[in-house]
């Protein structure tokens, strides 16, 4: 009997999710790496109250995109008050640096806020005034946050960014007249990978297809289980015809003093087991011979006899599919009573002492139907129990 596999699910699934590892992995799914550095501010001044010098250092800056990353001192210089431009985005800005004694041609820093112009514009008008290095503070919503800042263009001037809160308390400084030494050293590297537009293309393609190939794979799966469902449900219709077909093989009851039946030494060779008194035996035609609930579910999977191998359907005379087989009555000889041209037993027969055995032409041998099997899971337990109710009802048995 031919079985047919049932179909699995979950390989499309595992391909498709091996697809997208592959593109989020591939080469060029990651794009460049942004590589900033951070800035070590130092200040140093003299507290005009105590005459005291008071000094920090705190890595609380950032380069810019375009600044050279080195180091650069100097004075700090903040614009003018009376020029109202604190972010120094006017190219006629000046710039306050307070010095002990005249700044003379001392280094500066120049300190402006962050907006007004562009980044750039504020370091060409800060470079034009001789500055060293320019120093922007953030905004006030940002916090202690800096910014990536871009600024081609801009020369060899170091440019850094620095928190609100650090740029205002040193403007405030400044703006009070007070002399404010800043120094800037490089701090440290950091690297930040990000994906590039290229390889959400990448990784958007590769989800469609993974989408599309899982899709394909469900309505495979369900298109296979369908069929593997009406597989099922002819293979039922199938057994059902078989089993009116089945019906048609004689019945015999084994008996004591029997010739032809061994009880001792002959065995069914389905179960391996003695033929015993009261046994019910299928008679085939090839003339072999079995209990009757075991070779009953054996020619519904097979077909066959165990033994020679006879196609026991085929032999019965129906060629084609046995869904093909007319409805008619299969009326069974009763239990005992066997055609002679198929028993392959010879019946005890003692006319000697007076007693006969019925027949098959005994003309009060009435048709009788054998017992049709109910169900798959208990079939043979259905035609045990036939058996064993014809036993009770005391029919006419051989």
């Amino acid at each position: 009997m031919a079985w047919r596999r049932r179909p699995e699910a979950g390989v499309g699934a595992r391909g498709a999710l091996a697809l997208l590892v592959l593109a989020l992995y591939a080469p060029g799914a990651r794009g460049r790496a942004l590589e900033w550095y951070s800035a070590v501010v130092s200040t140093e001044y003299v507290d005009p109250h105590t005459n005291r010098t008071v000094w920090s250092v705190s890595e609380s800056g950032r380069f810019g995109d375009s600044s050279p990353k080195e180091g650069a001192q100097g004075l700090v210089g903040v614009p003018r008050a009376a020029d109202r431009d604190p972010e120094g985005c006017a190219s006629d800005t000046r710039f306050l640096v307070p010095a002990p004694g005249g700044r003379g041609d001392a280094p500066w820093v120049a300190l402006v806020a962050r907006g007004g112009c562009t980044f750039k514009d504020k370091v060409l008008v800060a470079a034009r005034r001789n500055a060293s290095a320019v120093v922007l503070y953030n905004e006030e919503g940002h916090g202690n946050l800096t910014t990536p800042m871009s600024h081609a263009g801009t020369g060899n001037i170091v440019v850094i960014m620095v928190s609100y809160p650090k740029g205002r308390e040193i403007l405030d400084l400044v703006q009070k007249g007070i002399a404010v030494k800043m120094t800037i050293g490089v701090g440290t590297r950091h690297v930040q990978e990000f994906i590039s537009g290229q390889s959400v293309v990448f990784v958007a393609i590769a989800f469609i297809t993974m989408m599309i190939i899982s899709l394909a794979w469900l309505i495979f799966y369900y298109i296979q289980r369908f069929l593997y469902t009406g597989s099922q449900f002819g293979s039922q219709s199938h057994r059902k015809e078989a089993k009116k077909i089945i019906g048609q093989l004689p019945l015999h009851t084994v008996k004591h003093g029997e010739k032809g039946i061994d009880v001792d030494a002959e065995n069914c060779a389905v179960c391996i087991e003695n033929f015993k008194v009261k046994d019910i035996i299928r008679i085939l035609p090839c003339k072999h011979i079995f209990h009757r609930i075991c070779i009953d579910p054996w020619l519904l999977d097979h077909r066959t006899c165990p033994m020679c191998k006879l196609d026991v359907i085929k032999a019965l005379g129906y060629w084609g599919e046995l869904e093909d087989v007319q409805e008619m009555p299969t009326p069974e000889p009763p239990l005992g009573s066997v055609l002679a041209a198929n028993l392959s037993i010879t019946l005890q027969d003692d006319r000697s002492e007076g007693s006969s055995l019925p027949s098959a032409s005994t003309s009060d041998s009435a048709p009788q139907c054998d017992a049709s099997f109910k169900d798959d899971a208990g079939e043979n337990t259905a035609l045990l129990e036939t058996g064993r109710s014809d036993l009770q009802r005391g029919e006419p048995i051989s």
